[in-house]
């Protein structure tokens, strides 16, 4: 039962999360205008600063452990997956910010400002995996509502039903001073399979102790005491 774990956890390590992670970053750059034209961006520098805060989150939540990917105990090859899985995770985090972030402008900055502070302050709470991945969750699904529902609304050229609606409620307020450019509805899905990826994979990071693990992460020193490492639980 072991060997098959072992082996699902290698596979799982070696294909699955980088696939999943590279998919995320590959569909975060895609974009789809309003005649069906197909671009690829990368992200800009401020997607990577906050997907480096982002990581850090992830950190000190537990939802990722670099010692579960990198680690003297691991093989070489275990080694290089477990830093595949990393980039690519970063690769995906910054892809799927810009995704839902506008590409430019005083609104870019507001959402800028706002993964920010987000991202900061769940690493100031430090909450638990659990608690972590439904945040996230929330401040994606949010991010995307703001911008492909209600700022697609706003400046869609057309007069829809959801543009009225929205209108209605923020009557009174200008937006001559806020230039958005909005995407063609098929980024939108394309933004909402790369959240999905980008969430299924981070809920789908090693995590916690693992079975058989603790011996491998003991250091053992001739009459000495044995002393665990303190990431084991």
């Amino acid at each position: 039962m072991t060997g098959v774990r072992a082996a699902r956890q290698a596979w799982h390590e070696a294909f699955t999360l980088p696939i999943v992670f590279l998919s995320a970053a590959l569909l975060g750059g895609l974009r789809i205008d309003v005649r069906g034209g197909l671009g690829f961006v990368p992200p800009p520098l401020m997607a990577l600063v906050l997907a480096v805060v982002l990581l850090a989150a992830l950190h000190r939540s537990g939802a990722l452990d670099p010692a579960r990917l990198i680690h003297p105990a691991r093989t070489g090859l275990a080694n290089a997956s477990g830093a595949v899985i990393v980039v690519a995770l970063g690769a995906a985090a910054a892809q799927t910010i810009a995704a839902l972030t506008p590409e430019a402008g005083v609104l870019a900055l507001v959402f800028d400002v706002a993964w920010l502070v987000l991202f900061a302050n769940t690493i100031a709470a430090r909450p638990e995996r659990a608690r972590l991945l439904s945040s996230l969750l929330v401040i994606f699904g949010a991010a995307f509502v703001v911008k492909f529902v209600l700022l697609g609304a706003l400046y869609a050229p057309d007069g829809s039903v959801t543009k009225r609606v929205v209108m209605a409620l923020v009557e009174g307020v200008s937006l001559g001073t806020l230039a958005y450019q909005p995407a063609g509805p098929a980024t939108g899905y394309v933004a909402f399979a790369t959240g999905l990826f980008f969430l299924a994979g981070v809920a789908s990071l090693p995590h916690g102790s693992e079975p058989d693990a603790g011996s491998a992460l003991v250091r053992v020193v001739p009459g000495e005491i044995v002393v665990p490492d303190p990431r084991v639980e």
